[in-house]
């Protein structure tokens, strides 16, 4: 129960857990942002945690209060994506063909793989690079690619430049935005603004399949 309560407040409020941690573990607060973004992205079964919010309160923290540096923490998280996509992706290439078989393993069902299978078809290389912006998505995405018929070498290319954009963008946006008085004021909107920006694409497809199912 701790631990999800410890979760829900990351969610919400990442600014101030990450000054809370800091102020307990100084230091070791890049290790602890770095397993973040490296369980997020590795494990599939580990979708709900706050990447694009909590990047953006370590732009804030950066330019606001110096204790974190975007010379370390920026390539230090695009690393950590890449290595979690990386893993995610041989997992889903080793076990892709067993969801297959079974049609659902926890909450990956077969449909969900030949969708997105098709997706990454519609869409080429550049679909990884849209997932990377889509919370959950970009957890599952690279398990579907691995278990799905994506080349690998197709699959890292778009990976490293996913990886390098979302945690660049976001967190250079957290670091220009959070100098703003009105930003430092509202930060608990600002992160929900976040959030509902960041999943608006999924609710729209959402909406999108339930309408052509009643069409058709």
């Amino acid at each position: 129960m701790e631990i999800f309560d410890f979760l829900l407040h990351f969610l919400k409020d990442p600014l101030t857990v990450i000054n809370q941690l800091i102020d307990q573990y100084h230091t070791l607060i890049y290790v602890i942002l770095f397993l973040v973004v490296f369980v997020e992205t590795g494990l599939v079964i580990m979708p709900l945690l706050p990447g694009d919010s909590m990047l953006f309160a370590i732009g804030v923290i950066a330019a606001t209060t110096g204790k974190l540096s975007l010379a370390i923490i920026i390539p230090l998280l695009i690393l950590a994506a890449l290595l979690g996509d990386n893993l995610n992706y041989f997992v889903g290439h080793r076990f892709g063909t067993l969801i297959k078989e079974k049609k659902k393993i926890l909450f990956l069902k077969k449909e969900y793989i030949t969708k997105t299978e098709d997706f990454f078809e519609k869409n080429g290389g550049k679909a990884v690079i849209l997932a990377r912006f889509v919370p959950i998505v970009r957890t599952i995405a690279p398990f579907v690619a691995g278990a799905g018929s994506m080349k690998y070498k197709t699959y890292i290319l778009n990976c490293i430049l996913g990886a390098f954009i979302w945690v660049v963008s976001i967190t250079l946006l957290g670091y220009f935005l959070g100098q703003i008085e009105i930003v430092k004021q509202n930060f608990e909107k600002v992160v929900l603004g976040i959030v509902l920006l960041s999943v608006a694409p999924l609710v729209i497809k959402m909406v999108q399949a339930k309408f052509n199912k009643k069409t058709t």
